[in-house]
């Protein structure tokens, strides 16, 4: 499945190449992805087989299932999401950076236990956020503090 998913954001990447509009509409694109949904499915039907749902136990409740399964549970139910990649230009392959831009408030929210007020939060996220818009741009996030203090801060540009 790894070798498919990082196969299908190289041929993502090679459509994408040299700055030109990429081509999600064309004949040949859509057959690579309908392949590579049928390889995709083909795979997911496979490792179903070999790690089958439990069977329920009697007890009340959901049966528990192995993380296998679970994976390949989600892997099918959000498969348009796992594609999406391949189909819309501005989604990206892996969502990291939106991981990244969550990591600093909950680190934070561990260290400290809590937020004491709503108030501290939100300007606690409104620094956090020009920060990260400031260093994605590549600016000096000390300098951009220093002049937003001194009134006359660096505007993030947009587009």
């Amino acid at each position: 499945m790894i070798e498919l998913l990082t196969h299908a954001n190289h041929l993502d990447n090679l459509n994408c190449a040299d700055g030109k509009t990429p081509s999600y509409d064309s004949q040949k694109y859509q057959g690579e992805v309908r392949d590579l949904r049928a390889l995709y499915d083909a795979i997911l039907a496979q490792a179903q087989a070999e790690n089958p749902i439990a069977l329920a136990t009697g007890k009340p409740g959901r049966t528990k299932q192995s993380k296998a399964a679970n994976l390949i549970g989600r892997l099918r139910d959000y498969s348009d999401d796992v594609w999406r990649f391949m189909t819309q230009a501005n989604v990206p392959f892996t969502n990291n950076l939106a991981e990244q831009t969550v990591r600093m408030p909950k680190v934070k929210q561990k260290v400290s236990g809590c937020f004491r007020t709503l108030h501290g939060a939100q300007t606690y996220c409104v620094i956090r956020s020009y920060c990260a818009t400031m260093h994605k741009q590549g600016a000096n996030i000390f300098d951009s503090l220093a002049a937003a203090f001194k009134g006359a801060p660096p505007q993030p540009t947009f587009g």
